[in-house]
C-alpha cells in the first residue's frame, strides 16, 4: 500500500488486490524485472556465474511512478567472474523498498561448469549454481492508524533477518541456452509478520515464497546483425501466479561496439475481477517494455521502460530502469558462437 491516495478513474475496484500481489511476489529476495535482458542473466540464474571468459559487473536502478510516495524502487549491484576452466564464482547486493516494506539482502554464488564435449572453442555447455540468500527484512507500522485497537498491529517499525538458498541449472550450446531455476528453495516462515503480535497464533502462514523460472532462447546470425527471440516463464509456489515474458532483442556490430535494442510483453495468466459504477470485468496484467542499450569496448549502458496495460491503474507513468555494466579480464572471446551472455 502506498501512503499517497490513488486517484482511479473508477470509482471502485478490487483490481488493487491483483496489482498489489504481483508486485509483492518477490518481498523476499529480488523481484524479477527485466534487468536480465541487459547481459544480466546472472541476476536471475545462478548457474550462469563465470559463464564466459573473465567476469563482469552489472549495477541497475528502477523507479516506478515518480508522482506516487513511496513508490517500488530497486537497487542491484552484482559481479561474477570464471575462475579456471570449471567454475564461476558470483555475488549480488541488493535493496527492495515497495511502501511500508524494505528489504537489503546478499547473495553469494557458486557454480560448476561441465563442457559436453566438441571443440575445446565451440560451446557445448551444462551448468549447475548454487546461491546463498542473507536478508534483512523491515515492515514500518509507525504511521497505522486505527480507531479500536487492532492486536495484528505492531504500531512500531520492525525488522528480521531470512536465509534461504537459490538452485539453477542452464544448457548453453552455441547459440542456443536455456535455463531453470528454484528461487527460494527452503521454506522460510517470516517471523516479521508474527512478531510482537497479540494474536500472531492466528495470522496466516506464508513461509512458502518459492518461485520458478524458465527461460529459452536462440541468436540468430546474419553477419553484422543478430536478432534473438527468448521467453522466460515464472510461476509463484504458493499462490499459483504465473507469467511468461515474450522477448525479441536485435544487435548492430558497429566499428566501436555493438548497438542494440528490442521489446518484451509480459503477461500473466491469472486475472482480476474489478467493478465499476456500471459494470463488472477481469483484467490481467500486461506489461510492454522495450530497451535500448550500448556496448563499447568493456563498457555497456542500458535503459527499458516498462507500460502497464489496461483500463485500471494506479499511475499513468511507467517503470523505468537503467543498467550500468563493465567486462573485466576479458583478452579474447572464449568460443566461436554469436552469444551475447556468454561472449560478452
Amino acid at each position: 500500500m502506498q501512503r499517497q491516495k490513488m486517484d482511479f478513474k473508477r470509482p471502485f475496484t478490487l483490481l488493487i488486490l491483483f496489482v498489489f500481489n504481483y508486485f509483492s511476489w518477490a518481498q523476499e529476495g529480488i523481484p524479477v524485472y527485466f534487468d536480465y535482458l541487459s547481459d544480466n542473466y546472472y541476476l536471475v540464474h545462478p548457474s550462469m556465474a563465470g559463464i564466459g571468459e573473465g567476469g563482469k559487473v552489472r549495477l541497475t536502478a528502477r523507479k516506478q511512478w515518480f508522482d506516487i510516495d513511496d513508490a517500488p524502487n530497486l537497487q542491484t549491484l552484482n559481479a561474477h567472474y570464471r575462475v579456471g576452466d570449471k567454475s564461476g564464482i558470483g555475488a549480488i547486493l541488493f535493496n527492495d523498498a515497495n511502501g511500508y516494506h524494505s528489504q537489503t539482502g546478499l547473495k553469494l554464488t557458486y557454480a560448476h561448469h561441465l563442457r559436453l564435449g566438441g571443440e575445446i572453442r565451440s560451446l557445448n555447455q551444462l551448468s549447475f549454481g548454487l546461491s546463498t540468500t542473507v536478508l534483512q527484512s523491515s515492515l514500518d507500522e509507525s504511521e497505522f492508524r486505527s480507531v479500536i485497537p487492532d492486536p495484528a498491529l505492531v504500531g512500531t517499525k520492525i525488522s528480521d533477518s531470512y536465509f534461504n538458498i537459490d538452485l539453477g541449472m542452464s544448457y548453453n550450446f552455441l547459440e542456443f541456452y536455456a535455463h531453470a531455476t528454484v528461487l527460494n528453495a527452503l521454506t522460510s516462515r517470516r517471523n516479521i509478520y508474527y512478531k510482537d503480535r497479540a494474536d500472531s497464533p492466528n495470522l496466516a502462514r506464508f513461509d512458502n515464497l518459492r518461485r520458478y523460472l524458465l527461460s529459452v532462447g536462440y541468436v540468430f546470425d546474419a553477419g553484422e546483425w543478430q536478432f534473438e527471440p527468448s521467453t522466460l516463464f515464472q510461476m509463484t509456489d504458493f499462490t499459483q501466479e504465473k507469467t511468461i515474458d515474450l522477448n525479441a532483442k536485435v544487435y548492430k556490430t558497429m566499428d566501436f561496439g555493438t548497438v542494440w535494442g528490442g521489446i518484451s510483453y509480459r503477461r500473466s495468466f491469472d486475472g482480476a475481477q474489478f467493478a465499476t459504477a456500471n459494470s463488472f470485468g477481469q483484467q490481467r496484467l500486461q506489461l510492454i517494455t522495450p530497451i535500448a542499450g550500448l556496448n563499447y569496448k568493456n563498457f555497456m549502458v542500458s535503459y527499458n521502460y516498462s507500460y502497464q496495460m489496461g483500463d485500471i491503474r494506479f499511475d499513468s507513468g511507467g517503470f523505468h530502469q537503467i543498467t550500468l555494466g563493465f567486462d573485466f579480464l576479458q583478452s579474447e572471446k572464449r568460443y566461436d558462437c554469436k552469444c551475447p551472455a556468454v561472449n560478452y
